[in-house]
């Protein structure tokens, strides 16, 4: 599989810059690159979200087994199948993450 960095970099400059405009600020300025720090916050939001969905699932569990009459078992199985199916696609990015970082460490300089 061949990867363009240049092309691929530029389209996330793209995407980046077409974010900022959707939300009504500016244009990022081409000195800085704010998509690092963007990341680095949408992904920690990522996490947090999955994670919440966890806790949720097992609180959702747990009042259940102990017998809650407001829970259904549907509603708790939906929670459980959503915090499985928010992990599985957390675990797939990390993945992808990891194979494109070590594809770009193997780019000769």
């Amino acid at each position: 599989m061949d990867i363009k960095a240049q092309s691929l970099y530029s389209e996330f400059q793209n995407m980046a810059a077409q974010s900022k405009i959707g939300l009504g600020d500016s244009l990022p300025n081409l000195q800085e690159n704010p998509s690092s720090a963007n990341f680095a916050d949408m992904l920690g939001k990522a996490i947090d979200t999955v994670n919440t969905m966890q806790l949720e699932s097992r609180d959702k569990t747990m009042a259940f087994e102990m017998g809650d009459k407001s829970l259904s078992l549907a509603d708790v199985m939906v929670a459980k199948e959503k915090s499985g199916i928010a992990f599985e696609a957390t675990v797939q990015v990390r993945n992808k993450v990891l194979e494109a970082y070590k594809q770009i460490m193997n780019m000769p300089v």
